[in-house]
């Protein structure tokens, strides 16, 4: 699997042992030729030109939205694409026609807190149960009439604890709110459906799915998306523009102002091709294989402090004793091992976990044995140096 991502080796052809899929994913062969290939001889603008290439890659352009809502059970008239998650959540929160108290929780990205406060919410914090899981107990207590929105990671980008998406959407619905869900940490690595599920917007991010950088995309249902006013002003989300009133493109167009990111747009799609071609039951088997791995083989380290859940799914986030993580993530550079080491955007958890930050370890489809084992050499060489 390695041999399709040429970013996994060195400059001197070593492997580099990449733990970082949690903050972006190495590309295959077959995502970066599908972007060069757009960017190259099938080039040219979307939804303008009258001219055949114009023409063709339009349909590419809207055959790629079809893949991507294919991908998570939505519809194309409900799939907007967007720079990315962070995009999608802002787009809600400042759409969204009733603001009023959104419900969080305390694992929640900054992407999935600074919008809604930027955008006038009143934020309610769900805290979390004693493993580090959304505590759907106490959500179901504090969810009131007043609350238009719950907004969840479907899986937390720091102790990959996987949500009850199903009784978040149902404990939403029956105060009459509406259920955002994150879905960065959990579209390259669980079978998604939004139907099933039964949530009202979804959230991802393309460069997590082993796709390009500044694409993502919001699913929302489409009676939403049709109440909801544009975030953007520009080209192409219009319908008839005069300098006294403009009218505007039905959903997803009218969210999607200015000229698209089409190369992007169909790598994206190429990414849920390379997804779904492995098949996402692997893939989860296989990274909740590694994360058992590697917890047992930290476990074995005296004072060391793991956080998360034992079934957490894709990522370890841990604390060694007397050493910053900064400090370790610098030795196990000189290892050729990447790991991610802070605060991981997620401030509020920091403090409530009660530290400054963690190591955390991630994993995707190209991750194996070697790579924990050349995980574990660094820690031991690291705790060494700071014995």
């Amino acid at each position: 699997m390695a041999a399709q991502f040429p970013g996994l080796l060195t400059s001197d052809g070593e492997r580099w042992h990449y733990l970082d899929s949690g903050a972006t994913a190495q590309k295959p062969r077959v995502v970066i030729d599908a972007m060069a290939r757009a960017l190259g001889e099938d080039y040219a603008t979307v939804h303008r030109g009258v001219y055949s290439r114009s023409a063709q890659m339009t349909l590419g352009y809207e055959a790629a939205r079809r893949r991507v809502a294919a991908f998570i059970g939505g519809a194309e008239d409900e799939l907007v694409f967007t720079r990315g998650a962070t995009e999608a959540i802002n787009l809600v929160a400042y759409s969204y026609p009733k603001k009023g108290r959104v419900l969080l929780s305390q694992l929640e990205h900054h992407s999935n807190i600074v919008p809604w406060q930027l955008a006038g919410w009143q934020v309610d914090v769900c805290p979390l149960t004693e493993d580090g899981r959304i505590d759907l107990d106490a959500a179901e207590k504090m969810l009131t009439p007043e609350h238009e929105m719950v907004a969840f990671a479907h899986v937390s980008n720091v102790l990959g604890s996987v949500l009850d998406a199903k009784r978040a959407a149902q404990l939403a619905h029956s105060m009459g709110a509406k259920l955002l869900l994150d879905g960065c940490q959990a579209a390259p690595r669980l079978a998604v459906d939004v139907e099933e599920i039964g949530c009202d917007f979804y959230a991802m991010s393309a460069h997590k799915m082993y796709g390009p950088t500044g694409i993502g995309a919001l699913w929302g249902r489409k009676e939403l998306l049709d109440a909801m006013p544009p975030w953007q002003g520009g080209g192409s989300m219009i319908d008839k523009v005069t300098f006294e009133h403009t009218t505007y493109a039905p959903p997803p167009q009218r969210f999607e102002a200015g000229t698209p990111a089409i190369a992007e747009a169909l790598a994206f799609a190429e990414s849920c091709d390379f997804i779904d071609q492995i098949g996402l039951e692997k893939i989860e088997a296989h990274e909740r294989a590694l994360v058992r791995q590697l917890r047992d083989e930290l476990s074995r380290i005296q004072g060391v402090r793991v956080f998360g859940p034992e079934d957490s799914l894709g990522i370890v986030s841990f604390e060694l004793p007397g050493v910053h993580p900064h400090d370790l993530g610098t030795i196990l550079d000189e290892e050729n091992v990447a790991i991610r080491a802070g605060h991981h955007c997620c401030q509020p958890l920091m403090e409530h976990l009660g530290v400054p930050g963690t190591a955390r370890a991630s994993f995707g489809v190209y991750s194996d044995e070697t790579d924990i084992a050349a995980l574990m050499r660094g820690i031991d060489r690291t705790l060494k140096i700071f014995a």
